[in-house]
């Protein structure tokens, strides 16, 4: 049974259709037969409509969510592996936007690689779909075992896009970011373990009310730690993410920014404050220092990367820094401004990547070298462009504004040296991406292999005006994502709260 608004139920397990919904896809694809163009696509054909109607199937839950509880809503719970543990899913506040970003952003990818990948184009079309579950999953797990399971799977379709579908250096790329991710979630599985012998079960809302040791909480928060801070990813584990992104195709590098990525702050959300709100409290100020570095250091790599994929991989890192320098200042618009960061990051970090993408497809560099004056051949691009250069920026009036203003208020509440510093790399994305656009964009068009590129096309148009509208909404009026969230929110943080104020009382805690 379902809860949604009104109190009435639904008797359809509408999460688990949403979660599995792509699956019906892989099953369409692996049962087409033949070879060659035809069945490439027809893959490409049911890719597109199987993510369209999980995307349209997912409007379901906006739409029946109810912002007003506290409490997870389309809720599932079922017997699974021989009873020790449970299939038990279920949305809030901060997860809900998470999955309708993940199941927006899929038809977009799939129409992106539409005439990109030519060569194994059904498996390729697998992955992503199979990836799409995961990914969904992730976010709807409310059992560990399951969560875990959902989260490491994630690894396995994108280890293969990067080094089937990637470039010149994609293996070496490819194992990079499997053994990262791998090592450090190997951690996690241990904490996951010692929390089961402690609390006696691995149901996820039980845990967040359980009061684990101050010691068990200690080890439990780093070893979380070890492989949130690497899916995130922060300085200075975040070495994977640039070679990822570089040789990964042009969608693959969309979701690894816009919903991977997102894997790591949503667990710190999920595990690390409500679970262990001791030990979060305790190393808050080495997750700032550690936030602060990665936004200052990374922005200043990013000023002097030739490769355009390169440079918004960095500001990638630069940005999800904000997101944990918020998430642990455990102030409501700290938290609530990582959570609408995440998805605003989401938005515009897909953007800009389909735009480098645009160009390569084009010209076969992503060498910012190789172009200059692109305004007066692609006015078109050259808008889009710029306005997600300004997003990524955080000017007022675009949604990358909001988010990096609300983290930067929480912060200063809690801490007003960690709020200035960080405040710098603002001034820095502003070098690093006006400085890209001017010398992609503007000037003259010198360059004599440009003179013939063309404009977007209706594919091209198709995958970038959803994300200028949204990215403009959203800057303009944020209002429905704050409120989104904003209940789930004070909910954990009130709770952070009173577990603090009783650690204070019992002498856990200095102040």
């Amino acid at each position: 049974m379902v809860h949604v608004r009104g109190g009435a139920l639904m008797s359809w397990p509408i999460l688990s259709v949403v979660t599995f919904l792509p699956i019906v896809g892989v099953a369409f694809i692996l049962l087409l037969r033949g070879d060659g163009e035809a069945a490439s696509r027809n893959a490409r054909w049911v890719a597109l409509w199987t993510t369209l109607i999980t995307f349209a199937t997912s409007l379901l839950l906006l739409r029946y969510f109810d912002p007003s509880l506290a409490e997870f809503q389309f809720v599932e719970k079922h017997a699974w592996l021989g009873g020790a543990t449970l299939y038990h899913m279920g949305l809030d506040g901060i997860s809900l936007p998470l999955v309708i970003l993940t199941t927006f952003l899929m038809p977009i990818c799939i129409i992106a690689s539409w005439s990109v990948i030519q060569k194994r184009v059904r498996e390729y079309m697998l992955a992503f779909l199979a990836l799409e579950t995961l990914m969904i999953g992730t976010f709807s797990a409310l059992d560990l075992v399951l969560f875990y399971l959902f989260f490491e799977g994630g690894l396995i379709p994108m280890f293969l896009i990067i080094g089937v579908w990637g470039g010149p250096r994609r293996v070496y790329a490819s194992f990079k970011f499997f053994l990262y991710t791998l090592l450090g979630s190997v951690l996690m599985l241990l904490a996951i373990m010692a929390m089961y012998w402690a609390a006696g079960t691995t149901d996820i809302p039980t845990l967040m009310k359980h009061g684990f040791s101050p010691e068990l909480q200690k080890w439990a928060w780093l070893a979380f730690f070890a492989s949130f801070a690497v899916k995130l990813p922060m300085w200075p584990v975040h070495t994977w993410l640039p070679d990822a992104h570089v040789e990964a195709p042009t969608a693959g590098s969309v979701i690894l920014a816009a919903i991977l990525l997102k894997m790591g702050g949503y667990g710190f959300l999920r595990f690390s404050l409500p679970m262990f709100p001791l030990a979060s409290h305790d190393f808050a100020p080495v997750v700032f220092t550690l936030s602060v570095i990665a936004i200052i250091y990374t922005s200043l790599v990013a000023l002097v990367q030739e490769d355009m994929k390169k440079l918004i991989a960095y500001s990638s890192v630069a940005h999800m820094g904000f997101v944990t320098m918020g998430i642990f200042a455990a102030t409501t618009q700290g938290v609530a401004g990582g959570v609408f960061q995440m998805v605003s990051h989401g938005i515009v970090s897909a953007a800009l990547f389909l735009c480098v993408g645009v160009v390569y497809d084009r010209m076969h560099t992503r060498e910012i070298a190789a172009y200059g004056g692109l305004v007066n051949r692609m006015p078109v691009y050259a808008t889009i462009f710029v306005i997600f250069t300004l997003a990524n920026v955080g000017l007022p009036g675009t949604s990358g504004f909001v988010g990096e203003f609300l983290t930067l208020i929480g912060t200063f509440k809690v801490n007003p040296w960690v709020a200035g510093l960080a405040t710098t790399g603002v001034i820095l994305a502003a070098a690093y991406a006006l400085w890209l656009c001017r010398k992609i964009v503007f000037g003259k068009l010198e360059k004599p292999e440009l003179a013939g590129i063309m404009d977007l096309d209706w594919r091209e148009i198709v995958t970038l005006a959803p994300l200028v509208l949204l990215t403009i909404l959203f800057g303009v009026y944020p209002k429905p994502l704050l409120d989104l969230s904003a209940v789930s929110v004070d909910q954990l943080l009130e709770n952070y709260a009173r577990a603090l104020g009783a650690a204070k009382a019992a002498g856990l805690v200095l102040q």
